[in-house]
């Protein structure tokens, strides 16, 4: 009996202890598909680790941003920068209302060229006697038939189909100038791309250079052939050199959108542009750009073709003072009479001769003309202006190439030869590879103002691939 208690307690303490145990730590479902929260068995929880045992932080943070889109959307497909202008005048929105306005225009000329319409009038009714029917008759129903056919003035016709056929020719340089703007704006924005990937480029470049410097000091600082200043003044140029590094690539993706928004979305994501800040520039000779600029440029010509109308539109007022005559024919019905009569009707202007609508008219091409000359006068001052900024890019691009920059590779090479052997400290190689970055972001940014230049020559000489417009 002794035996058979000592049992049944001894069992049942070991229940009570191995319950307490397994409430102790409790382990709770994780929600579905958390699995992935979940603390691996094998490691030690943060709390518990020793301080040698938590990861090192010296590193440089790595900010949390979105993937290149080059990168995560299928290869990168190639667009040479004639393509992408043609892409753009093919679908954006201020091509597209341009070229309905051409269309308006020719809808204008259309009208100003039809003739006008006859005018016909039908008219029925009862016939009443006022003396009796012994001397009258019956009574009886009566209708009459008029057609009246104005007869325009042939002056006033020919001047109003030349205005309508003046403003075709200004909606049409209109549409030119957008043209123009855009394929020079599209042309800017590529070469800024390239620019900023270039940019983007040289600060990576910097990054690893100032990386491996970097892990050289922290080698020597911990075998105590360095001070640990040293590797302080390394991080804090590292850090720099990474926030150069992301904001550059930024940029380059800001870039990149600016071209797609000018293509109206046209462009895929993950387009590059096939060109570089290198491609050459073939522009003609000065005097033959003065004549093109004056003669071709869009804003001229439409000015041109407003002055026209303008004079057209003086010539209509004047036109409209001479008489204008209507054809009337008129057939009249009754039970007894029929009768077919035919005349003319003349409205002649003796008490006002539209003077107001002819000095409107002249003040007009007046304030057109003087819009026209001065128009003229600025787009060779712009032009002037455009021309000497092409010449001083390519004074710098020279400069660049012939030996400046290579000067700057060569003090950077021995400036990082001499801080490795110790003859040099570390601020002095940090400033020759501070001047070596200067030297060839300004190479980039001058590269970038040569096309730039040529850009804004050929947008006032309207020099644009036309024959990549689909009509």
């Amino acid at each position: 009996m002794h035996t058979f208690l000592f049992r049944h307690l001894f069992f049942s303490l070991i229940v009570i202890i191995a319950s307490k145990i397994t409430f102790a730590q409790p382990v709770a479902p994780l929600p579905l598909g958390a699995d992935s929260f979940r603390q691996p068995a094998s490691s030690p929880a943060i709390r518990e680790m020793a301080p040698s045992m938590a990861p090192f932080r010296n590193e440089l943070p790595r900010p949390s941003v979105p993937v290149p889109t080059g990168t995560s959307h299928g290869p990168v497909v190639l667009y040479t920068i004639e393509e992408i202008q043609r892409l753009g005048l093919q679908a954006n929105g201020l091509v597209l209302a341009a070229r309905s306005q051409v269309g308006m225009a020719k809808g204008g000329v259309i009208a100003a060229t039809a003739y006008l319409n006859p005018e016909v009038m039908f008219m029925v009714g009862p016939m009443d006697r006022r003396l009796p029917e012994r001397l009258t008759g019956p009574s009886n129903y009566q209708q009459s038939v008029t057609v009246i056919q104005p007869i325009e003035n042939p002056f006033m016709r020919s001047a109003r189909i030349a205005a309508s056929e003046a403003a075709v020719d200004a909606s049409r340089a209109s549409l030119d100038q957008v043209n123009t703007d855009l394929a020079a704006l599209l042309r800017v924005r590529a070469y800024e791309l390239l620019l900023r990937q270039d940019q983007a480029a040289l600060e990576q470049s910097i990054y690893d250079l100032l990386e491996n410097v970097r892990q050289r000091i922290a080698a020597n600082v911990e075998h105590g052939e360095a001070a640990r200043f040293e590797l302080i003044r390394a991080d804090t140029e590292l850090q720099s050199a990474a926030n150069r590094k992301e904001a550059a690539r930024l940029n380059a993706e800001r870039a990149k959108v600016f071209l797609m928004q000018l293509t109206a979305g046209v462009l895929p994501v993950n387009f590059q542009v096939k060109g570089s800040l290198k491609d050459p520039i073939e522009l003609p000779s000065l005097d033959e750009l003065r004549q093109q600029v004056v003669k071709i440029n869009p804003d001229v010509v439409r000015l041109e073709a407003e002055q026209e109308r303008a004079n057209q539109r003086i010539s209509q007022e004047r036109a409209s003072i001479l008489p204008s005559v209507n054809v009337m024919y008129s057939n009249y019905q009754d039970q007894q009479f029929q009768s077919n009569s035919a005349g003319l009707s003349v409205r002649i202007p003796i008490w006002y001769r539209r003077k107001g609508e002819i000095d409107t008219a002249i003040h007009d091409s007046a304030r057109i003309r003087e819009s026209l000359e001065y128009r003229r006068y600025e787009i060779e001052q712009i032009f002037e202006a455009a021309w000497q900024a092409y010449q001083i890019a390519v004074q710098r691009v020279a400069m660049f190439d012939g030996g400046l920059i290579k000067e700057a590779e060569n003090a950077v090479r021995v400036a990082e030869a001499a801080y490795k052997f110790g003859e040099r400290n570390l601020i002095e190689f940090l400033d020759a590879q501070r001047i070596l970055r200067g030297i060839l972001a300004d190479a980039l940014q001058t590269r970038f103002d040569l096309h730039a230049a040529a850009a804004e020559i050929d947008r006032l000489r309207a020099h644009y691939p036309k024959e990549l417009i689909s009509e």
